[in-house]
């Protein structure tokens, strides 16, 4: 239920935006361009189909072999004393077939360790899917908070520039001095100076975006709500250490490397093989003898066929130094699974921490927000009777400001980590976020399926070519922000965002 949660949530924050222009975006339409075009996580869906080809590579260790081998020989000399068979040349061909009957469990083993690999591949493919996610919230949120930023420090610097033309307007009347003009100038060029930092922030922010979703940013709209967000840190922590795929994927890991210890404790015990072998020799008309003309026959074949034992005896202790190895990345692998466990749970405390003041900074920030704007209407009301100074007013201008991008920044911080709080219990992935709708979700085990048990050794697919998209041609980015944004978080009015 908690994830159709956030499904239907993301699906009616896009319905909710239906009514803007075919040009804007929303943060579902970035989490899918991300996850259909992104070279990380194509990269990570490439991998795992390599790890796919580990289980019929250690099956073939225990299928039947054929090969051939020929050879032609010319004989330069022959012995002095061979006067009955004196062949000049011959080609000989060889055909074997061995099928392996007992390999001491290593084969079973092998495969048994290739398959727990795979079902660690597929936990770590969602986790790669999951972070891709969480970058790409936090993309889609710091584009939208930057554009706040510049909104409200370009209306703050078109307000410090009409406070300048006042008081300079006044200084000529007389009513104010040659200090209060110079302290409006100095406030001025802070704030130019301050827009300028923020539209660099905003470039970099935009540019972030392109990388992680291969387009460029157009009029994001505001997120839809997250659903399903946890009521205590024990409940996430539970949940995490039971769907975390990077969790998930360490332990397969560790159970695979237990197989990998059983094969190379194999490696001792006796094998059984059968073989049938053919061989075929011509002498190509050169075979003779000066004795007895045409007892020699030209072309000799022969066939055997038998059962093959090996017991191994004694192999100078490389069995034992493999097993002990093996057991040694086992300890490994056991000791990463709880490495990855504390990472998770240090992630998940840390995300709710975050998700959890961030709210509380909201709550406050939005308090600070209303006073210091309710503050500097005063101000500026007392100014013109004369008991406030021009340094008060911007004084006054510059709180407004600092509790409005306070407020802007709490609330792209509470988002973030909400999203990264989910993603750390497992529920943030594609079909949670209703991306299936979209178009159809890569599935890691259709290629399982399709090559987990060919045989043949010339079944190979085609030359691989890029699937994602390149960023080359986007142009770049700027500082731009829509009309509405510049509208909305003027220093003199209500807050933005």
């Amino acid at each position: 239920m908690l994830r159709r949660g956030f499904r239907f949530s993301l699906l009616a924050g896009a319905c909710l935006t239906a009514g803007i222009p075919a040009h804007a975006d929303t943060l579902k339409d970035a989490l899918n361009a991300a996850y259909r075009t992104n070279p990380t996580i194509e990269g990570a869906r490439a991998q795992q189909r390599a790890t796919d080809e580990n289980v019929p590579i250690q099956r073939a260790n225990g299928l039947p072999s054929v090969s051939a081998n020929g050879s032609y020989t010319e004989f330069l000399k022959q012995s002095s004393g061979n006067s009955f068979v004196s062949p000049e040349r011959s080609a000989t061909g060889q055909v074997s077939l061995t099928v392996p009957v007992y390999q001491g469990g290593s084969v079973k083993n092998g495969v048994r360790a290739a398959e727990t690999r795979d079902l660690a591949g597929r936990a770590s493919l969602r986790g790669s899917e999951s972070s891709l996610f969480s970058q790409v919230t936090a993309a889609y949120m710091d584009v939208i908070l930057q554009e706040a930023v510049v909104g409200l420090n370009l209306n703050n610097v078109n307000v410090l520039t009409v406070n300048l033309q006042s008081t300079r307007d006044q200084f000529e009347i007389g009513s104010l001095t040659r200090t209060d003009v110079a302290q409006s100038e100095a406030r001025l060029a802070l704030a130019q100076g301050d827009l300028r930092t923020a539209q660099s922030n905003l470039i970099a922010a935009r540019e972030r975006y392109v990388q992680l979703v291969g387009k460029a940013p157009e009029n994001l709209q505001p997120p839809p709500p997250l659903p399903g967000l946890p009521s205590s840190v024990l409940e996430a922590a539970t949940e995490a250490t039971k769907n975390n795929p990077d969790l998930i994927a360490a332990q397969e890991n560790a159970d695979a490397a237990g197989f990998d210890t059983e094969a190379a404790g194999a490696a001792r015990l006796p094998k059984v093989n059968l073989f049938v072998n053919g061989n075929g020799t011509n002498y190509l008309g050169s075979a003779g003898s000066s004795l007895i003309p045409g007892a020699v026959r030209n072309f000799t074949t022969t066939a055997s066929a038998g059962a093959q034992i090996t017991i191994p005896l004694y192999q100078g202790g490389r069995p034992a130094a493999q097993e002990r190895q093996a057991q040694s990345r086992e300890s490994q692998a056991l000791e990463q699974v709880v490495a990855t466990e504390r990472s998770v749970i240090e992630q998940v405390r840390a995300a709710y921490a975050a998700w959890q003041a961030s709210n509380e900074i909201i709550a406050s920030t939005q308090t600070a927000v209303s006073a210091a704007a309710l503050s500097l209407e005063g101000t500026r009301a007392e100014q013109t009777v004369g008991t406030r100074q021009i340094l008060d007013i911007l004084n006054a201008e510059q709180e407004l400001l600092q509790a409005q991008v306070q407020l802007v920044t709490a609330r792209r911080n509470a988002y973030v980590a909400g999203f990264t709080l989910l993603a750390a219990m497992g529920r943030a992935e594609a079909r949670d976020l209703g991306l299936d709708d979209q178009g159809p979700l890569y599935d890691p085990v259709v290629n399982y399926d399709r090559v987990k048990d060919k045989f043949w050794d010339w079944s190979f697919d085609k030359d691989p070519v890029t699937q994602s998209t390149r960023t080359v041609d986007i142009p770049p980015q700027d500082a731009t922000i829509p009309v509405q944004e510049q509208q909305t978080g003027s220093s003199g009015n209500a807050p933005a965002g």
